[in-house]
C-alpha cells in the first residue's frame, strides 16, 4: 500500500535520489532541505514516515526530533546521518527515533528498514462504497448521492474517486500531488485546474455553505483534508 514519506535531507542530489527510489517502491515522497521546513511540513499532517538527516541547516535533526515528540507527534522517524559515533546514535534513540542508519548506506537496506517501520503503522482505512457525512449519503458504487438539502445527484468517476480517497484518509491532509496522481495519473501536473473544478462542484453538492466548507477543506500549499 502506498504511503507518504517526507525526506529531510540538505544534500539535494541525495534527497532527490531517495525520493525517486521511494516512488519506485510505490510510495509518495516529498523532499525538504532544512529542519524548519521539516517541522512545518509535519505540522500539516498526512506523513506516514520521516527520513531525517541530523546535519540540517537551521534546526538540526535532533532538534526536529525533540520538537516532534514534544508536540505528541508519534510519526515513525528513520534517522539517516553521517554521524556514526555511539553517542550520536544513542542520542537519537533517546529522543525516540525509531531507527538510525549511518551514511554511507546500502539503498536496499534503507528501503527494507522503511518497509519494516511502515508495517508497524496502521494503514489508511479501506475505501468504502457507502459514505455518510453532514446529512449526505453517497453510494460510490452507483455513483449517486442523496444530498443534505434533499436533492439527488449523479457523480462522475473522478468525483467518486476523489471522495473515496479523502474518506479513506479522513482527518489527515492528502497532498495535492497524491490527489492528482490518484485521479489523473503520474504525468499530470500538480497544478491541473480540473481538480479545483471537481472540488468546487462537490462543495456545491455537499456543503451547507460552499464558500466556508466544513467537510472538503483546502489546506493552502499542501492539499485537501476531509472532515466528516
Amino acid at each position: 500500500m502506498s504511503r507518504w514519506i517526507l525526506v529531510a535531507e540538505d544534500e539535494v542530489t541525495l534527497g532527490e535520489m531517495l525520493c525517486d527510489n521511494l516512488a519506485h517502491e510505490s510510495h509518495h515522497a516529498e523532499h525538504v532541505t532544512s529542519g524548519t521546513a521539516a517541522l512545518e511540513r509535519m505540522a500539516k499532517g498526512g506523513v506516514d514516515l520521516l527520513i531525517l538527516d541530523i546535519m540540517l541547516p537551521g534546526k538540526d535533526g535532533f532538534e526536529v526530533l525533540r520538537e516532534l515528540r514534544h508536540r505528541g507527534d508519534e510519526t515513525p522517524v528513520l534517522v539517516l546521518s553521517a554521524r556514526a559515533a555511539d553517542h550520536d546514535r544513542i542520542r537519537g534513540l533517546e529522543l525516540r527515533a525509531d531507527d538510525y542508519l549511518t551514511k554511507p548506506f546500502n539503498l536496499r537496506e534503507l528501503l527494507l528498514r522503511v518497509d519494516a517501520l511502515l508495517r508497524r503503522q496502521p494503514p489508511p482505512r479501506a475505501e468504502s462504497d457507502m459514505l455518510t457525512f453532514g446529512g449526505n449519503q453517497i453510494d460510490a458504487r452507483a455513483m449517486r448521492a442523496e444530498c443534505h438539502d434533499g436533492q439527488t445527484a449523479e457523480l462522475t468517476v473522478t468525483e467518486t474517486k476523489l471522495l473515496k480517497l479523502l474518506h479513506a484518509r479522513a482527518g489527515t491532509v492528502v497532498p495535492r500531488r497524491t490527489v492528482v496522481e490518484h485521479l489523473f495519473g503520474s504525468t499530470a501536473p500538480a497544478t491541473v485546474r480540473t481538480l479545483d473544478n471537481v472540488v468546487l462542484r462537490l462543495r456545491k453538492l455537499f456543503e451547507s455553505d460552499p464558500g466556508q466548507p466544513r467537510h472538503l477543506v483546502t489546506v493552502r500549499g499542501v492539499g485537501l483534508r476531509f472532515d466528516p
